[in-house]
């Protein structure tokens, strides 16, 4: 058997707030559009840039902590991979889009106070203590989708 990879890693910023629902079963998601840009200078050495928009999609316990924490402006990596959905529209027309589903966020910097998050020791949600100990409850959701 070939071995494939579908890994995207994206460090940009937060164009819209994100938007927290869940499903008619009770599991949270949410979803929110991204922007990543490049910049190269010309034949003419003018500075051109071009920007793409994604639409990320996060489950359950991420779901629950990018509602928490990320704002328009956010500047953040999300690791996750490409999937790609069909739905139709109101108007019957087959749609497809391509999504990344989010395995894993971390905040680069905080809009609201412009500081780089490693700069302020002080921030009230440290990511590695806080989200354990806060996390129980996302933890049992997350594990009772294995249960029979």
């Amino acid at each position: 058997m070939s071995r494939t990879l579908n890994k995207v890693m994206l460090i940009g910023n937060v164009g819209k707030e994100p938007e927290l629902k869940e499903t008619p079963g009770g599991v949270p998601v949410t979803s929110f559009r991204m922007a990543t840009s490049e910049s190269w200078k010309d034949k003419d050495g003018i500075l051109k840039e071009h920007t793409d928009w994604h639409t990320v999609v996060a489950w359950r316990g991420l779901a629950k902590v990018i509602d928490k924490l990320v704002t328009k402006g956010t500047r953040i990596y999300v690791e996750g991979r490409l999937q790609t959905r069909n739905y139709e529209d109101n108007d019957g027309n087959r749609r497809q889009v391509v999504e990344i589903l989010a395995d894993n966020m971390l905040i680069l910097e905080d809009r609201k106070n412009g500081k780089d998050r490693d700069e302020d020791d002080n921030d009230d949600f440290d990511f590695n203590n806080d989200f354990s100990s806060k996390s129980k409850e996302i933890d049992d959701d997350f594990d009772s989708r294995f249960d029979d």
